[in-house]
């Protein structure tokens, strides 16, 4: 593929060197003009079909039903963003990284669904940190228990990461049906018996309605 690109550079060069120094006019412009289609076409002509597919097409997304694997999302660019991403994907870190890849983006929705409610605050830093400071009367409960929050497993967190960036971007699959709770399977919080269930997705139940807490 270097071949070819400098192989392109370079005939493109030579041909607006030409038109430069050649009589300014229509005919020599046209003839200029052929040129350089001539190499884009004769260029264009000898690159794979296959890479001409992936130069013209959409990067790859959930919603094209591709699987939500580990293997999906290591492909998928490296990942970063503002203060809001970043708070989103510590959040997953904290909350859902030993959950798969489907999981993960189910928790995450569960955060942008309480931010596009008008129940909660507007921002995912907003929504993440909502009580906290008084210990363990948090929506997540990981920013009110006592712990300090370090970032131990920076591979899980580049995961996460990737989530957290496609989820902001508008690219994740609608897993939940309007879910704003969730808690893992080995709980069984007073909330979850009024709000209706929407989802089962690994180790945790997701719940739509209310104003509690989202995690156990």
């Amino acid at each position: 593929m270097t071949v070819f690109r400098t192989d392109f550079l370079r005939r493109t060069v030579l041909a607006a060197a030409t038109l430069l120094i050649m009589p300014i006019g229509a005919t020599a412009n046209n003839a200029v003009a052929e040129d350089l289609a001539e190499i884009e076409k004769a260029n264009l002509t000898g690159v794979a079909a296959q890479h001409l597919k992936k130069l013209i097409s959409a990067p790859e997304t959930p919603e094209t039903g591709v699987e939500l694997s580990r293997g999906w999302i290591d492909n998928q660019p490296k990942a970063d963003g503002s203060a809001q991403w970043r708070c989103l994907a510590e959040a997953l870190y904290f909350e859902a990284r030993g959950e798969t890849v489907k999981g993960q983006f189910a928790v995450a929705e569960v955060i942008q669904n309480r931010v596009k409610s008008t129940s909660y605050p507007s921002s995912y830093c907003a929504v993440i940190n909502q009580g906290t400071g008084r210990k363990y009367q948090c929506q997540f409960t990981y920013t009110c228990d006592g712990n300090k929050e370090v970032i131990a497993e920076p591979r899980a967190f580049a995961r996460v990461a990737k989530v957290a960036r496609l989820v902001i971007d508008g690219r994740a699959p609608e897993l939940t049906d309007g879910a704003t709770h969730y808690h893992t399977t080995a709980v069984n919080p007073r909330w979850a018996r009024v709000f209706p269930r929407t989802a089962h997705i690994g180790d945790h139940y997701f719940y739509r309605e209310g104003v509690r807490t989202a995690s156990n």
